[in-house]
């Protein structure tokens, strides 16, 4: 029998698939057919500090400042003995998931200030997160940020948490950082245990009628997955940090290929939101199948077997593959040329 395990920011897994931050882990039901599908272990849908400080403001304004200058109404909206925070909220179903699943939880943490990123990173610490993937949503729109200080941005925050909680810490990068294996180097250097590849911006779309600048989700699709694909192949053996490769992985042959180019895990999101959890064991299932007739005994066999570091022709990851695509490339039939 083919071995599947593999090792990520220090856990042990029993094989590389892993549910990415969704909506799935909102639910203990839904997060129990994930595991029951396969997943070797599962990463909560994100702590928002912005919905934590736009809470305490909505309390303060309606329960605690309503007696301000108007002393009569100081009970006009008493406050609820057992009222429940976000915050509270989350760390209780983060236990929840502790006891009712048998694999390891990674908590998502967004901050937006420096104590916010402490503060939460400790306590998902004491709640039993296993591990921190941290999600920092920043984009660099400031023109009077360099890109040093985007970085140093990163660096500090973990560097921060690294000096107080114990936790496992993976970061979630942008695709946009504009020399990845430095930095994904500096990270290393930080303390960081492993790096996430890539965050998916959400872009906003502009309404023609309204003219209103308007949030728009959309799923991900494969097409998006070979460039994660690529960046494992060239950071593989250039760090020694864990490799979690999320964006596009809808399908086996991507899967397989993230896994030779040297990720340790495939985190899935949108193939699951889209066929629900059952995917995660027909996509398993799939895995085991081609390492099996491909005469592979392990995933640590197969993993990084195609990085640039030992692909047949490393150039082909760069500039030479570039070049060759643009000279093989021929217009469809009956196109002018």
């Amino acid at each position: 029998m083919v071995d599947l395990t593999t090792r990520y920011v220090g856990l042990t897994l029993a094989n590389p698939l892993v549910p990415s931050a969704s909506p799935l882990s909102k639910d203990l039901d839904s997060a129990r057919k994930l595991e029951d599908a396969g997943a070797s272990a599962i990463v909560m849908h994100s702590l928002f500090e912005e919905k934590i400080e736009a809470e305490t403001q909505h309390f303060a304004r309606f329960f605690y400042q309503q007696a301000l200058g108007h002393g009569e109404a100081d009970t006009f909206h008493p406050v609820p003995d057992n009222v429940q925070s976000y915050q509270e909220q989350y760390l209780q179903h983060l236990q929840k998931l502790k006891t009712g699943l048998s694999i390891p939880v990674i908590a998502s943490l967004n901050g937006t200030s420096a104590s916010g990123w402490l503060d939460y990173g400790r306590a998902l610490q004491e709640a039993g997160a296993d591990a921190l993937e941290l999600n920092i949503y920043q984009l660099a729109a400031n023109g009077d940020d360099d890109s040093a200080t985007v970085e140093n941005r990163y660096l500090e925050i973990l560097q921060e948490l690294k000096r107080h909680i114990r936790l496992p810490i993976a970061l979630k990068l942008s695709s946009q950082f504009s020399s990845p294996i430095h930095f994904a180097k500096r990270l290393e250097r930080a303390g960081a245990d492993g790096l996430v590849l890539f965050n998916r911006f959400y872009q906003p779309d502009i309404d023609l009628e309204t003219l209103q600048v308007v949030p728009k989700l959309e799923l991900s699709t494969p097409a998006e997955a070979l460039l994660r694909i690529r960046w494992t192949a060239l950071m593989y053996g250039r760090v020694q940090l864990s490799l979690a490769v999320t964006g596009g992985f809808h399908h086996m042959p991507d899967i397989l290929k993230a896994l030779l180019a040297g990720a340790d895990v495939v985190q899935l999101c949108s193939v699951l939101l889209a066929r629900g959890p059952e995917r995660l064991r027909t996509l398993l299932t799939e895995l085991e199948n081609w390492l099996d007739e491909h005469e592979y005994e392990s995933i640590k066999q197969l993993k990084g077997s195609v990085s640039q570091q030992h692909a047949i022709d490393p150039s082909a990851y760069e500039r030479a593959n570039y070049v060759q695509v643009l000279d093989n490339y021929s217009c469809p039939a009956g196109v002018l040329r």
